[in-house]
C-alpha cells in the first residue's frame, strides 16, 4: 500500500495558503509601501538640496548672485505644472536634459560648481521618483535676504502628513492633492 495524500487534503492546503497569501497581501498592502519608498527618496533629496544649498550660501564666493537673480525665481522640474508658490503665478520649468546640471541651469537655479573649495556637494540635482503633473520638485530663491524654498508633493498616507506640518504657507490639504498642498523646506517656508 502506498502513503500519500489525497487530493481533497492537497486542495484545502492550497487553499489555506491561499487565504493566507492574501492576509498577508491586505496587511502589508505593496502599494502603500511604494509610495512610502517614493516619499522617503523625496525628504532624503530635500534633506540633502538643504545642506547643499546652506553650504553653498555659508562658503560660496558669490552666494547672492546665484539664488535667483533679482527678486524672486522660481524653477520646477517638469513643464506642465502648477508652480506651488505663493507670490508667483508661474514657474520658469526646466524640461531639457540640463534640467538634472548643478551650474545653475538646473531646476534649481543655484551654482554649486560656485563654492569655496572647489567642490560641489552634489554631482546632479535629484528630480521627483515620479516626476508627473501630481508629484514634482520645485524651487524659488530670492538673493537678496539669501532665502531658499523647496517644494514637492508626497503621496503616502504615513508621510503625507509632513505637508500640514511643515509649518510652510501650502499647508491646505484635504485630498493631498490640490494646489495649496505641499511639503515645503528651506530657509523660509512662505516664498
Amino acid at each position: 500500500m502506498k502513503k500519500g495524500f489525497t487530493l481533497l487534503e492537497l486542495l484545502i492546503v492550497i487553499g489555506i495558503i491561499a487565504i493566507l497569501a492574501s492576509v498577508v497581501a491586505l496587511v502589508l498592502n505593496p502599494a502603500e509601501l511604494l509610495r512610502q519608498a517614493r516619499d522617503g527618496q523625496r525628504i532624503s533629496d530635500f534633506d540633502t538640496l538643504r545642506t547643499a544649498i546652506n553650504y553653498h550660501l555659508s562658503t560660496g564666493t558669490s552666494p547672492d548672485t546665484n539664488l535667483g537673480g533679482t527678486g524672486l525665481a522660481y524653477r520646477r522640474s517638469l513643464a506642465a505644472a502648477n508652480c506651488p508658490f505663493a507670490s508667483s503665478s508661474a514657474c520658469t520649468a526646466i524640461t531639457t536634459t540640463a534640467s538634472t546640471t548643478i551650474d545653475g541651469t538646473g531646476w534649481v537655479n543655484v551654482n554649486f560648481n560656485d563654492v569655496g573649495g572647489g567642490t560641489s556637494p552634489l554631482t546632479i540635482l535629484p528630480i521627483d521618483p515620479t516626476n508627473t503633473l501630481t508629484y514634482y520638485y520645485t524651487y524659488a530663491g530670492d538673493d537678496s535676504p539669501n532665502l531658499f524654498e523647496l517644494n514637492s508633493r508626497l503621496e503616502s498616507t504615513k508621510y503625507r502628513i509632513k505637508m500640514t506640518q511643515d509649518g510652510g504657507n501650502q499647508n491646505g490639504c484635504s485630498t493631498y492633492t490640490e494646489p495649496t498642498c505641499y511639503y515645503e523646506v528651506g530657509t523660509s517656508v512662505t516664498l
